[in-house]
């Protein structure tokens, strides 16, 4: 017996709450602080695509958004909660809400690729029987049934990345974080991986921040979406019953967002900090 399909999110309005908000959040370590009263929020459907040089506290971002680290001043809200002012206990019950994809798929490397995708619902205590066809329905979304038996070791950089999404998306998260997805990625394995993260837009109607130095996978995601009637990528942005998904770019400098806006305003930008990124 299969299990059904994932579900496609309701669209929502312009005027929803957002998903996630970050409230002048501070976070530093020995050296000092690295972000600096970071203020932004994520709406339904949105892609944030977190751009900035190294060190300027992007993956912290994405850390601080799953609950893995707590600010030191300011607040994190997700999901209607403050996730900066939970139990570890309540932390665990979020993050079942987060699928995270980790830069270099973070996979362990002496499990399967079936028992890397099926950990969180193990550790969870869901019953084999309920595990099997999910881990089956999320290798097929992103074309690796095949690879179920097989070890991390046995796989390109590309398709360990792609396990790692399927991972993400086991527990059919509403959000989704990306650090720098396809770092290391030749072009046609990029592209690849992006089709997938438009897939997770266009169908299913993720709210994801993205960090990433690679400004055109951005402009991907602003100029292009995923017809799920042809199951191809097109020009132009979906738009549902809502209103467009939207794609916006935050740059990070010095812990704070130096410019935050569309990918027309990013391109038509003079600042000489912000043309070193369309270069």
């Amino acid at each position: 017996m299969s299990s059904p399909p994932l579900n496609p999110q309701e669209p929502l309005s312009a005027e929803a709450e957002p998903v996630i908000r970050f409230d002048d959040v501070w976070l530093g370590f020995e050296e000092g602080p690295i972000l600096r009263g970071l203020t932004f929020s994520a709406r339904p459907g949105e892609t944030l695509v977190l751009l900035g040089e190294t060190g300027t506290g992007k993956t912290l971002a994405l850390k601080l958004a799953a609950g893995l680290l707590l600010p030191d001043r300011g607040a994190v809200h997700a999901l209607g909660h403050e996730v900066s002012d939970k139990s570890e206990r309540e932390l665990l019950e979020f993050r079942r809400q987060v699928g995270f994809v980790f830069q270099e798929g973070a996979l362990f490397d002496s499990l399967t690729v079936g028992e890397n995708v099926a950990y969180r619902l193990q550790e969870d205590g869901v019953s084999e029987e309920e595990i099997a066809p999910k881990v089956q329905e999320v290798l097929r979304f992103v074309e690796l049934e095949h690879t179920s038996a097989m070890l991390p070791s046995e796989l390109s950089g590309g398709m360990r990345r792609r396990v790692s999404i399927a991972r993400a998306l086991i527990t059919r998260p509403p959000i989704v974080l990306y650090d720098s997805p396809t770092a290391g990625l030749d072009p046609i394995t990029s592209q690849t991986i992006i089709t997938l993260i438009l897939r997770l837009r266009d169908v299913y109607g993720v709210t994801a921040l993205m960090a990433t130095h690679r400004l055109q996978d951005g402009f991907a995601l602003a100029n292009f979406h995923f017809d799920p009637s042809t199951k191809l990528v097109r020009r132009g942005v979906s738009t549902g019953k809502e209103g467009p998904n939207i794609t916006r770019f935050l740059v990070l400098r010095d812990g704070h967002i130096y410019f935050e806006g569309s990918p027309e305003e990013m391109l038509k930008t003079e600042d000489a900090y912000l043309q070193r990124f369309l270069i």
